[in-house]
């Protein structure tokens, strides 16, 4: 009977429809990988923070698992990291584009002062949500080794992308994957 079974498995394996442990649409993971940014294998779900915004005057704080429903853009950095600085101009051209389409812009300073990130917000004219790390705990939970470091979370809640170093968010590739992302509901 094992061997009826087995050969019956080995003959009708190739119609059997397994389900995609990501679930991303193709469309999806086409577009990002097109933009040289390719979808993780498997969807992991992100440790859960509670961070105060860089303007926190009326201790304004933002927990991660609260964004849950919409896209996340996480993005780790600090002000003295080249990279980071040079990103950062993509980030709020793709942080206006897209803010009203379901994709929030988030990111965390590592370890400096709220003054400090104010100052450098303010002079480059950076607007999406800035959290502090000031103890470096969120950071470490995420096992941060260089930066920036981004993650892209879906609807769900689970990271889809991890990306380490700058790089530029407003190009053509990015905005199309980022459509897809948006338009298919993930």
């Amino acid at each position: 009977m094992k061997r009826i079974l087995l050969i019956a498995f080995v003959l009708l394996a190739p119609s059997i429809a397994f389900a995609d442990p990501m679930d991303l649409p193709a469309a999806v993971k086409d577009a990002f990988s097109k933009a040289g940014l390719p979808v993780l294998r498997e969807k992991r779900l992100p440790k859960d923070f509670t961070l105060n915004t860089v303007n926190a005057t009326g201790g304004n704080r933002i927990t991660l698992s609260g964004l849950k429903g919409k896209v996340v853009f996480l993005n780790f950095w600090a002000t003295w990291c080249p990279p980071c600085r040079a990103e950062m101009p993509s980030m709020e051209i793709l942080h206006q584009r897209f803010q009203n389409d379901g994709l929030v812009f988030l990111s965390v300073d590592i370890m400096e002062s709220s003054e400090e990130v104010q100052k450098f917000l303010t002079k480059n004219k950076l607007t999406f949500t800035t959290t502090l790390d000031t103890n470096g705990s969120v950071s470490d939970d995420y096992n941060i080794q260089a930066i920036p470091t981004t993650y892209i979370i879906d609807r769900d809640g689970k990271i889809i992308i991890s990306s380490v170093g700058g790089r530029n968010w407003n190009t053509p590739g990015m905005i199309a994957a980022f459509e897809a992302l948006l338009r298919n509901g993930q």
